[in-house]
């Protein structure tokens, strides 16, 4: 199964990951392929950032799908280093999410609604 990965502009990406970043200080974050999923199962992710480099590609196939599914906005950064940095990890990740926005929550509300227009 190939993963299609949804083509944004780099600007919304990297603003996704400055935003992952600040939820990470004043609001929570969701860290890992399972906790991602169980966050956006239980709708309670806001964002998901999923690393564009993830082999093999399955272990994250099925998020864009979920994400699409229950509405939830998601964004392929091009690198699993990219996305652990945001999440202030020491290691990288394969995906990480948003649950609360801290801080960023008008930022992060305008951003998701700029993601889903390009689903």
């Amino acid at each position: 199964m190939a993963l299609k990965k949804l083509e944004l502009p780099e600007e919304i990406v990297n603003e996704a990951l400055g935003l992952l970043e600040r939820a990470r200080d004043t609001g929570k974050i969701k860290k890992g392929t399972n906790e991602v999923t169980k966050a956006v199962e239980r709708g309670t992710a806001q964002l998901v950032v999923i690393g564009g480099d993830v082999d093999p590609p399955e272990i994250v196939a099925h998020l864009p799908m979920l994400c699409q599914e229950k509405g939830i906005a998601y964004v392929f950064a091009p690198t699993r280093k990219q996305v652990g940095e945001a999440a202030g990890l020491e290691v990288e990740a394969a995906a990480a999410a948003i649950v609360d926005a801290g801080g960023a929550k008008s930022e992060l509300q305008s951003l998701a609604q700029r993601i889903k227009e390009f689903f």
